[in-house]
This record gives structure tokens, C-alpha cells and sequence, in this order.
């Protein structure tokens, strides 16, 4: 639908602000159509606009031309001096946190690719999850001065972890049993296919953050329990390694969206 063409454009810009701690205020938008649909603008507009004065952030200019359909979003916002959330401050010993719960969205990718039967009030959860998601920014914003890293969950767990990892030079260890999955995923999913979906599936705009144990009290002050999960713990050995509850090592089956593979595998043959 153009309504949740219009919010998610937004939503995932939003989310990169809440992945930095930041506060958004203006936003500009690049808008190209193949052709004049009123009816498509509006409710493109509508979503758009609904998610704007949510977050309180001003479309302040853009361009629109005539093409193939491209939603161009640039946002703007503010952090004040040295408390921006950054990917590379992570440090071992570290506690490894989610907000929210994953997977979602990719079970709501899946039932619209009909690649798997839900209930019809579970698949409408599912696919909000995939074309509504909630940018954290009060989970960001609340996060300054605790967290040593953080970023936000779009290529899936395993990728965007892993840019943290990089970033910072560390590895990391996740209990997997930890992960916070919902009742679709734990009911409709065996538990290494949930686990999966968890890791690698994308498109969850939870944050993934970490914390030194001496700011663990302040976390607990600054969000409620229930908004967020911890799922591991950063190490000084490289990569990132996984198991459940009884010790048993697991392997992902995927990695998570990698946006320039296609195009390195053209240019590498």
C-alpha cells in the first residue's frame, strides 16, 4: 500500500537517528514517479506525514521528477557534543543488548511471499512488523552515556552485529535461547528455523547496543525491562560465535542482507 511505501521510507530513517542517539528534526524528499496517480500520492503522503508528526520532523524541501518509482529520504537531526552512539566503542566484557523482538518482520516477508500459512491475525502482526516498524528513538536517546555501541537491525542480526564487531575489533558469543522471540515465531517456526529468522532475516529496526558491566544499573534506571533483552557478550577473540542453552553449537544459515554481493559475484566473473 502507497501508505506504508510512505512510512517506512520515513521509519527506516528514523531509525538510523535512533541508532546514534539522536534527536531528528528535518528531512528532505527526492520523489520520482513514472506517472501522475492522485490517488497514489495521497496515500503515499498520508503515511509519510503520520510518521513525520509523530517524530516531530519538518519535510523542509526535496525534488520530484518522472521516472521509475525511487522514495529518496534525507534526515537531519542533533546530538549534543560527544554523545553520539557509534558502532566502534565496543569493548570486551561488554553485554550485548536488543530491544524488542526479532524475526518478525521476516516471518511478514515470508507470508507475503506465501512461503509459509499463518493465521490471519497473526499474518496481519507479522506484516506490520515488516511495513510499520517502530524506530527507537526514545530507546536511542535514552542510551547516551551508557552505551559503548550501537546500531540498528536492518540487515539482520548477524550483519549489523558484525559491523559493531568490525568496528571495534572484538568478537562476540550469543546464547541463543536468549534471543527474545515472539509467540508467532516460537509457534508457527521450529526453534532453529525461529533462530534463523532471529539472526538473518532483516528488516526488524530493533537496536542492538552494547553495555559495560559498571553501566548496567544505569540501563536498567533508563529503559523498562521489558523493552529490552541481553542476548551475549563481547570478546577479545575474533568472530562471533553461537549456542544454545545445553552448549550446542549452531550455525546461521544466512548471514543476513549483504547489498553489494550480486555485484561483486558480476564483477568477479
Amino acid at each position: 500500500r502507497p501508505e506504508d511505501i510512505g512510512y517506512k521510507a520515513l521509519a527506516v530513517n528514523l531509525s538510523d537517528m535512533a541508532a546514534m542517539g539522536a534527536t531528528p528534526a528535518w528531512m528532505t524528499l527526492a520523489l520520482t514517479c513514472p506517472r501522475t496517480d492522485d490517488e497514489w500520492l495521497e496515500g503515499f503522503s498520508q503515511g509519510l506525514l503520520e510518521l513525520a508528526k509523530a517524530a516531530q520532523v519538518s519535510l523542509i524541501g526535496g525534488d520530484t521528477t518522472c521516472g521509475p518509482l525511487t522514495v529518496t529520504i534525507q534526515i537531519a537531526g542533533y546530538v549534543p557534543p560527544h554523545c553520539a552512539l557509534k558502532r566502534c566503542g565496543a569493548q570486551a566484557g561488554d553485554g550485548i543488548y536488543v530491544t524488542g523482538t526479532l524475526g518478525d518482520a521476516g516471518l511478514g516477508l515470508a507470508s507475503v511471499q506465501k512461503r509459509i500459512v499463518l493465521p490471519i491475525s497473526v499474518q496481519r502482526n507479522v506484516e506490520l512488523r515488516l511495513n510499520r516498524p517502530t524506530p527507537r528513538l526514545h530507546e536511542g536517546q535514552a542510551l547516551r552515556g551508557i552505551a559503548n555501541s550501537a546500531i540498528d537491525i536492518s540487515d539482520g542480526l548477524v550483519a549489523d552485529l558484525g559491523h559493531i564487531l568490525n568496528a571495534s575489533a572484538v568478537g562476540a558469543s550469543l546464547q541463543l535461547d536468549r534471543l527474545p522471540l515472539s509467540n508467532a515465531l516460537r509457534r508457527y517456526l521450529s526453534i532453529d528455523t525461529a533462530w534463523d529468522f532471529a539472526l538473518s532475516a532483516g528488516d526488524d529496526y530493533e537496536l542492538c547496543f552494547t553495555v559495560p558491566p559498571s553501566q548496567e544499573a544505569a540501563l536498567q534506571k533508563a529503559l523498562t525491562a521489558s523493552s529490552y533483552t541481553r542476548i551475549g557478550t563481547i570478546e577479545t577473540t575474533l568472530g562471533l560465535r553461537y549456542q544454545d542453552a545445553d552448549g550446542r553449537v549452531f550455525t546461521p544459515k544466512q548471514r543476513g542482507y549483504q547489498h553489494f554481493c550480486s555485484i561483486q559475484h558480476h564483477l568477479d566473473h
